[in-house]
């Protein structure tokens, strides 16, 4: 186990260091460096004047040297101005040159400064991580047991009735993109319209102070629309353990439903929803953008739109960087929880 824990971080490293790369590379196409030159500057800039603050700013260097610098493992570029200031990215706002490290990157803890926040990444990346992750957290408590539960009882008797509606429903809620369901709970729960004035607050409310009325709305659109694939899984995989031998067996020596259901067939059952449940994290750091936009909720979602819009290049190359750690690391938990939950499942 300890080996292939191992063997699975130095694959994630460099799956990491790829897709960044990949990233990396396509973020600082000319067309988007011209872009925030004019964003930082002027609209009307000329092409010298462009060229001239992508020189200072060390955007036109080749993409390997500014991804080492991105990293931390190659210097920081400097620029010397005509008044003997020199810029680089080490340098922040109000700090000196002599005071600056030369190496300042991933490995050295700084992730870059972001032109539209103003302020650090590190910092706007901690603060609006957290309000997702808060977001997070509420959805899957109501997601998962809801999911697992609807999944359980309709695949216990395939084809009843009760299997027939919960499929249904499982069915409609993946059907239903979050920004319809978003807006008909707006528009049902929240408008003046129809009158149902059941939830007064509002989601930006619930990034200072969270409650039922301000929180439930956006949390259970999120909800909604993942429980139906986690459902589903459920429900096909434990239709599948009912028929197995070891089942019937158990049936003909007159054990329980209720025990046949919960001590033999559901641990099994759990295997492949294991996998959807995990895969649920990554979809939720990324999935919950129309959701946070809808609900005017800033959180990383809402991050990552407003960095694409202002090409905000290193705040989007941070979103990137936790993104991928997010998906690396619950495709690891995923493969170790396997072991876990079938014992038959051994790692050669």
């Amino acid at each position: 186990m300890g080996f292939f824990i191992l063997r699975r971080v130095g694959i994630m490293l460099l799956t990491a260091l790829c897709l960044t790369f990949l990233v990396f590379f396509l973020t600082n196409l000319y067309p988007n460096l011209e872009k925030l030159a004019k964003t930082q500057g002027n609209f009307r800039m000329s092409d010298e004047q462009v060229a001239s603050f992508l020189e200072k700013g060390g955007y036109l260097q080749s993409t390997p040297i500014k991804y080492g610098e991105w990293l931390g493992v190659l210097p920081s570029y400097r620029y010397t101005n005509e008044d003997g200031t020199v810029q680089s990215r080490c340098i922040l706002p109000g700090d000196t040159a002599e005071a600056s490290p030369n190496f300042c990157g991933i490995l050295q803890g700084y992730w870059g400064y972001s032109t539209y926040f103003e302020n650090e990444v590190s910092a706007v990346i901690g603060k609006r991580l957290y309000l997702t992750g808060r977001l997070m957290l509420w959805v899957m408590v109501l997601m998962v047991p809801t999911a697992l539960i609807v999944g359980v009882l309709a695949g216990m008797k395939e084809g009843s009735t009760t299997d027939r509606t919960l499929s249904a429903f499982a069915i409609t809620t993946t059907a239903t993109p979050e920004y319809v369901s978003g807006v008909i709970f707006i528009a049902i729960f929240t408008s003046s319209a129809v009158g149902l004035k059941w939830f007064k607050g509002s989601a930006t409310q619930a990034m200072e102070n969270p409650t039922f009325e301000n929180f439930f709305l956006p949390v259970l659109t999120i909800a909604l629309f993942g429980m139906g694939y986690i459902a589903r899984m459920t429900r096909a995989s434990m239709a599948e353990v009912m028929t197995t031998q070891y089942i019937r067996t158990a049936r003909l020596k007159g054990v329980s439903f209720p025990n046949i259901v919960i001590k033999h067939a559901l641990r099994n059952a759990l295997i492949a929803p294991f996998t959807v449940i995990m895969l649920q994290f990554p979809w939720l750091l990324n999935g919950v953008v129309i959701v946070e936009i809808l609900f005017n909720y800033k959180g990383f979602g809402w991050a990552l739109v407003q960095a694409a819009g202002n090409n905000d290049i290193q705040l989007l190359m941070a979103i990137s960087v936790v993104s991928v750690f997010v998906v690396l690391l619950t495709q690891l938990i995923s493969d170790i929880g396997y072991v876990y939950l079938n014992p038959r499942i051994r790692i050669s």
